[in-house]
């Protein structure tokens, strides 16, 4: 998870406005503009009349599909593009728009280029398998045979994949099939963006983009959702083998006899419940929790660490708060471990009681429904986070500091104001951090320069121009504050996450896992057989990769529940790290670098791909401390 929750978007007239200028003449590859990141392509937005959830299933949508369909080719043509994940982006959007207009030769080879350049083989071989079922049974049955003819033709596809490099992505689709509806995608409309539209009249790209990924799922997917469940099902149960997992061979357990010291470990996460790891806290012994600031730092009740407010106030409180989601926490936490297992293939009741739910939601219930998803996945966070850190290690000490995210759709408004309030936060956490010891600090969330556009344009920020200047300006202050925050403590190792959104981290400007810090270490996601997770973000600043498939780990109330994501991949390099401050406390945040790299086994066919091996990292360790006595 990074700092948006969870993962984030009827025209008579539509005019488009562009930031900047865009060539509309042919271009050869050499008279193209070259673009080094995201931020440098241009923002449109799209007046619309109307609603959004309207457009969206409105005659008029061919109309306003058009528009989008000549400025995604203006940049296409006009822009050198490198970065793989923004072209298949817009590849995607001109598969979809060939798709709805019936072009469907056209759409297959947009989907052809777009496969070109995945680099994850599990991604490559599985996309656009329904797109390519659904072709083939529409030219073979255009009647009322199509839905026997695409079962046979997505059967025909799926059955001939390799089953160990697949498996996590059929299952993934199969419970997406399960859950995905109309009532869900209009909804998620009416509470993301009939409000701006209603508001400013305009959709942004990404907003339009959005629609007609919809629209085509709408079109193509749905009528044949059934169809995909059942065929992914027949492939799941046909093969049902359980991949092997490397972790378990490779873990280090540490007892309380072994010669080892107490390690400081902060978890800068959305809360945690200290309430879990009685015995694994840090303990500020000069405070106590009588809602007084007792040892006179500026800081109520840190007994057990610090916290700061969804404004980057201080807050004494050490777990995400419930707020209006009071009283509603429990089912929430039940839904998303139903959506976990749905998604996984798991047959549990939760799972069960989610489809039901999800099958009885009318539209207008659905933000409610994203928004107690949404929450249950921040409160768990932390928890799940330190509960992963700590394993197998009884010297580890937890630090927690709470840093705040919003839940609501729309998330809350970043100003200026908040944004130099968050950037001194991330000063005062760090000159917290030093004062307290702490030897190594987990970061499982992060900014994107796309994501605090999109929270500016969800609160009505639509023009592009000044879109772009205030995205700039409040990704700038957060950006400066948290690389010069980590830069000023070089005696501790920051461990941060890549990201879940299958992206470079420095095309995209991911902070802080761009960041080239000597004390900063960034860690991507594999599954239990070492394997690249179809979610994990890359890119040249990703140093090594762990476990972030269905990681089991505490919950808030002392629950546990499987997770996945970056976020469980960072604390499995932390774990590793704790241990080795701990064995020997005289380590730099170099040394443990360099420990845990040179520890760490290339996968089969990839020297750089390194895969964490703690028993390694540890034994490297043991043998220079054997040699230098």
């Amino acid at each position: 998870m990074m700092a948006r929750p969870g993962g984030r978007r009827w025209a008579a007239l539509l005019i488009v406005v562009c930031l900047a200028a865009v060539a509309v003449k042919p271009t050869l590859a050499a008279d193209k503009i070259k673009v080094t990141s995201l931020d440098e392509l241009p923002r449109f937005v799209y007046p619309i009349e109307g609603s959004a959830s309207q457009l969206l299933v409105s005659d008029q949508f061919p109309a306003f599909a058009a528009r989008v369909r000549k400025d995604v080719e203006q940049v296409l043509a006009a822009y050198d593009i490198a970065d793989p994940s923004t072209l298949q982006g817009l590849y995607g959007v001109m598969q979809r728009l060939d798709f709805l207009d019936g072009n469907y030769d056209a759409s297959l080879e947009w989907l052809s280029k777009s496969r070109a350049l995945e680099d994850k083989e599990a991604n490559r071989l599985t996309s656009g398998l329904v797109d390519r079922a659904w072709v083939a049974a529409r030219r073979e049955a255009p009647g009322d045979g199509f839905n026997a003819a695409f079962a046979k033709q997505l059967e025909a596809l799926a059955s001939g994949l390799p089953w160990t490099v697949v498996q996590d992505n059929i299952e993934q689709a199969k419970g997406r099939a399960e859950y995905l509806s109309s009532n869900l995608m209009i909804g998620r409309v009416q509470s993301e963006m009939d409000p701006v539209v209603a508001e400013t009249g305009v959709l942004t790209e990404d907003m339009a983009r959005t629609l007609i990924a919809m629209r085509s799922t709408m079109e193509m997917f749905l009528p044949v959702r059934e169809q995909v469940a059942a065929v992914y099902q027949r492939l799941i149960d046909a093969n049902r083998v359980e991949k092997p997992d490397i972790w378990a061979a490779r873990a280090v357990t540490l007892t309380p006899g072994t010669k080892a010291q107490p390690v400081a470990i902060g978890i800068w996460d959305s809360g945690v419940d200290a309430s879990v790891f009685p015995g694994a806290l840090w303990v500020n012994a000069k405070e106590s929790f009588d809602g007084v600031d007792n040892d006179g730092n500026g800081y109520v009740d840190d007994v057990n660490g610090i916290g700061f407010d969804l404004d980057g106030f201080r807050t004494p409180e050490l777990l995400h708060p419930e707020g209006d989601m009071a009283g509603k926490a429990e089912a929430a936490m039940g839904y998303t471990e139903g959506f976990m297992d749905l998604t996984s293939s798991i047959d549990s009741p939760e799972a069960s009681a989610l489809k039901k739910h999800i099958a009885s939601l009318a539209p207008e219930e659905v933000k409610g429904f994203i928004e107690s998803l949404q929450f249950a996945a921040l409160y768990m966070h932390g928890t799940h986070v330190a509960g992963i850190a700590i394993e197998g290690n009884p010297y580890a000490r937890i630090l927690i500091n709470r840093y705040t995210f919003d839940y609501h759709v729309p998330r809350a408004i970043l100003t200026v104001e908040i944004a130099e309030r968050h950037a001194k936060s991330f000063q005062d956490s760090v000159d917290y951090f030093k004062q307290a010891g702490v030897r190594a600090v987990n970061m499982s969330w992060g900014w994107t320069l796309k994501e605090v556009e999109g929270v500016l344009e969800s609160n009505g920020v639509t023009d592009p121009e000044e879109r772009a200047a205030k995205t700039r300006e409040i990704f700038g202050i957060l950006k400066k504050g948290l690389h010069d925050a980590l830069a000023s403590a070089p005696e501790i190792l920051f461990i941060t996450a890549a990201g879940n959104d299958d992206n470079d981290v420095e095309f995209d400007e991911v902070i802080p896992s761009n960041f080239q810090l000597p004390n900063l270490i960034t860690v991507a996601a594999v599954d239990q057989a070492g394997d690249p997770t179809s979610f994990t973000s890359t890119g040249r600043n990703v140093v090594i990769y762990a476990n972030g498939y269905e990681v089991s780990s505490y919950v808030p109330g002392g629950g546990r529940m499987k997770a996945s994501g970056t976020s469980m991949a960072s604390p499995n390099a932390l774990n590793l790290a704790a241990k080795l401050f701990a064995l020997d406390p005289a380590l730099t945040p170099a040394r443990v670098i360099e420990l845990m790299k040179k520890g760490a086994t290339p996968r089969e066919g990839d020297p750089s791909f390194l895969l964490i091996n703690p028993q390694q990292s540890i034994e490297r360790l043991k043998k220079a401390g054997a040699a230098a006595t």
